[in-house]
């Protein structure tokens, strides 16, 4: 049933890193109750590409969740999510800083004295202080206010956007990483506690090298397309088929690198000896590597490479990957009917995750949500009447 199996989380998030997280969780057994506004998690309308009237986007975060509409700007809607919340050990929602409070169920002043072993997760674009506190926050515009455009691209292209959206994507695993730190700690103190994670602080967090690069010289970092900036060879260098990627981290690997290459001499040349001459000296020898990978296959090219204990890549496209013999080896494709998806990409021994349930339709296990909460039909059918629960999504 998973590592998570019996415990219990109440996802008012929307959007990405907030649902991802939570899939994190329920895909390793939490039972993950999504709780959607009136009007659905938007993303179940981005799109094209549609199938089983579920969004590509919606359906690659909410596996292994069951959902319930519930109207939250209504009384009766936060009486249902305080039922929902008893015996509940995480909460989590990314609404604008400050709007629990507003409804009157504040953590610090409500939850967490009602239900003392809450974790509550609370997840925004910049947090609620500092001059952009309780500012709203989408991953594009956190990649520029963190300055990750900034090293992304080539002084031709100037900044651009990683093509992923990698600061939602983060905070979605610092989040994980977050209540799973408190689930521990609460087993020593028996509290629970507030975790605040916001894109802005998770995006610049993940400045890898670059900050520390900056911290250490004083310079700004620049552009530099595929290559590493303390690195050489770590670029992508075209062949006559795809292009292969070299990940040279050590003088070994590059011995070895220029032995395949048929140039092994190379290696022992005074500019290209130690890593901090070969990174010096790169414009040199990307000229030397761009002519000897030139008349090589790249896949077979990578193959051998990475056989021969030198990190190396084709650059496969994302078909390419979900076909690759290696992704259908680590089971990273996983179908049920019309869903299908990346599989679980950490495998613990005895308590393996697993993709349980595909992802909810709107409001598709409410009614069952609601029994399991204690209430019976004639109170569910009056929520159902009022509005304040819902089985269709209001437009």
């Amino acid at each position: 049933m998973g590592a998570l199996n019996g415990l219990k989380v109440i996802d008012l998030t929307r959007v990405l890193g907030g649902p991802y997280c939570a899939q994190i969780l329920a895909d390793h057994g939490a039972n993950v109750i999504k709780l959607e506004p009136p009007q659905g998690d938007e993303v179940r309308d981005w799109g094209p590409p549609f199938k089983g009237g579920l969004s590509a986007y919606f359906s690659g975060v909410n596996r292994n969740k069951r959902s319930l509409g519930l109207d939250l700007g209504k009384p009766e809607g936060r009486d249902v999510l305080m039922t929902l919340l008893e015996g509940a050990d995480v909460l989590m929602e990314n609404f604008k800083p400050g709007s629990l409070e507003k409804w009157g169920i504040g953590y610090h002043e409500v939850l967490s004295k009602r239900f003392p072993k809450l974790v509550h997760c609370q997840i925004s674009g910049f947090g609620g202080n500092g001059p952009f506190g309780g500012q709203p926050g989408y991953d594009a515009a956190i990649q520029a206010w963190t300055g990750l455009i900034s090293v992304n691209g080539t002084e031709e292209s100037g900044p651009v956007r990683l093509g992923i959206p990698l600061v939602d994507l983060g905070t979605g695993l610092y989040s994980a990483i977050g209540i799973l730190s408190a689930l521990y700690e609460r087993q020593t103190s028996g509290l629970g506690q507030y975790i605040e994670a916001t894109l802005y602080d998770c995006g610049f967090a993940m400045q890898h090298p670059h900050a520390p690069n900056f911290f250490q010289s004083g310079n700004a970092p620049k552009l530099t397309g595929n290559a590493h900036p303390n690195i050489y060879p770590y670029d992508l260098f075209p062949t006559r088929g795809r292009g292969v990627f070299l990940a040279v981290g050590n003088d070994r690997q590059f011995h070895r690198l220029m032995e395949i290459l048929g140039r092994p001499e190379i290696a022992d040349d005074p500019r290209f000896i130690h890593n901090p001459d070969r990174s010096v000296n790169r414009a040199e020898l990307a000229t030397l590597l761009t002519e000897l990978c030139a008349d090589w296959d790249g896949t077979e090219l990578a193959t051998l490479l990475l056989k021969s204990g030198v990190p190396a890549g084709a650059a496969l496209t994302v078909p390419d990957v979900a076909a690759h013999p290696h992704t259908l080896a680590r089971e990273m494709v996983v179908s049920d009917g019309d869903y299908q998806g990346t599989g679980i990409p950490v495998k613990l021994s005895r308590t393996p995750g697993s993709v349980r349930s595909i992802p909810p339709k709107f409001g598709e296990h409410g009614r069952e949500i609601l029994r399991e909460a204690g209430l019976d039909d004639d109170a569910i059918d009056k929520l159902y009447a009022a509005g304040i629960a819902l089985e269709q999504r209001r437009q």
